[in-house]
């Protein structure tokens, strides 16, 4: 009788996006977040080691584009070369699909021995027994399930299948999702897969005990919080149930805080509440949406403290525009002696003590006033 082979380990990641731009960014976060992206190789190797995996499976979206930059797939190819014992298994997605033939000829030619580009469905041995089952995008929309060869897929007999492939199971990928491309999330159990190894939704999740997307290893935008992470598996032979740890490889951590305010609450107070500790700041993207109601004075001092932490964070954004003003006009009368202003004042201030007042007109009112008594507290000061 044979022996069992070993438990078979591996990273499962995906969608690291190498040689994004982040052009909605302002300037001075675009180089922190791009070598942030590049610096997950690294912590995906590191993962592997720590681990005791010899493979990393990326499941699409290794580059941004179809025409990343040559120092963007030379410098990537290097940092997986410097991986020693391990392999790295590259699946084309939609981002960086088959139809980019010129890229992945160019990166396969270069890549180094432990780097495999996979552009066919096909089964493949990439361990003794142990057979990957990958599904290539062969363009951005390939107009159907490119899983759906999986079932049929002949494997020798008590090889492990793992299924990598890059696509929406439940329409909530990014791109939109096109009906006939959708991936049947009972995909595993149909085509006999011990694990089926998913990417394109950017936050890590479970689909079924055999199914997961691994989410990207370094985050990329506040819809998905948090810092990247990866998936190290480990299934221990056929039919074994897939044990899946999460770990954590981002540098960069984005979140989105509420601040919902009360008349008479320290604005300021409340804000300061909500940020992390400075040693952390530089790393953080934080995005804080302000709602409820505030007075004009708390309104100015919320602004104001967050100008102060604001160069503290790899990037600072406070969204105010749901948060209504709370007025009287005694908090105007302190900046304003009479004249012009004070009757624009006295105007504007109509809309928010008629609560009759259309929603719009009021936001708008609040939104100049407090404009306006932000620009003369500064003229006093």
């Amino acid at each position: 009788m044979e022996a069992p082979l070993p438990p078979f380990r591996f990273i499962h990641s995906s969608d690291l996006h190498l040689g994004k731009r982040f052009g909605t960014l302002p300037e001075a976060i675009r180089g922190q977040a791009s070598e942030a992206r590049h610096n997950a190789l690294h912590a995906l190797a590191r993962a592997a080691r720590d681990h005791e995996a010899g493979h990393i499976l990326v499941a699409g979206d290794v580059f941004d584009t179809e025409t990343p930059t040559e120092q963007v797939w030379r410098q990537a190819l290097t940092a997986m070369a410097g991986a020693e014992g391990i392999d790295w298994w590259l699946l084309p997605g939609n981002h960086d699909s088959l139809a980019a033939e010129s890229l992945w000829q160019r990166v396969a030619a270069q890549a180094p021995a432990n780097v495999h580009v996979l552009t066919e469905a096909a089964p493949l041995e990439i361990a003794p027994g142990v057979m990957l089952l990958p599904a290539p995008l062969s363009r951005k929309f390939p107009g159907r399930d490119l899983t759906d060869y999986m079932p049929a897929a002949a494997t020798p007999a008590g090889a492990l299948r793992i299924g990598l492939a890059h696509g929406a199971i439940q329409g909530f990928d990014e791109d939109g999702v096109r009906a006939e491309e959708i991936i049947p999330p009972d995909r595993a159990q149909s085509a006999g897969l011990d694990y089926l190894a998913l990417g394109d939704w950017h936050g890590q999740m479970r689909i079924g005990a055999r199914t997961w997307f691994s989410g990207a290893p370094e985050r990329d935008g506040f819809r998905h919080a948090g810092r990247g992470a990866c998936l190290a598996v480990t299934l221990d032979g056929p039919g074994a149930e897939p044990v899946v740890d999460g770990v954590p490889t981002g540098t960069l951590h984005w979140a989105e805080a509420p601040l919902p305010l009360l008349p008479g609450q320290d604005a300021a107070q409340a804000l300061q509440a909500l940020l992390p500790p400075a040693a952390e700041r530089r790393q953080t993207l934080l995005r804080i949406r302000a709602t409820g109601r505030a007075s004009l004075p708390e309104q100015a001092a919320l602004h104001r403290a967050a100008e102060d932490a604001a160069p503290e964070f790899g990037f600072f954004e406070l969204l105010a525009a749901g948060l209504a003003t709370e007025y009287d006009e005694a908090d105007l009368s302190a900046v304003i002696q009479g004249g012009a202003l004070q009757a624009a004042a006295e105007e504007l201030g109509r809309p928010l003590a008629d609560e009759t007042a259309p929603e719009e007109d009021r936001r708008l009112a609040g939104a100049a006033l407090n404009r306006l008594y932000a620009y003369l507290q500064e003229d006093a000061s």
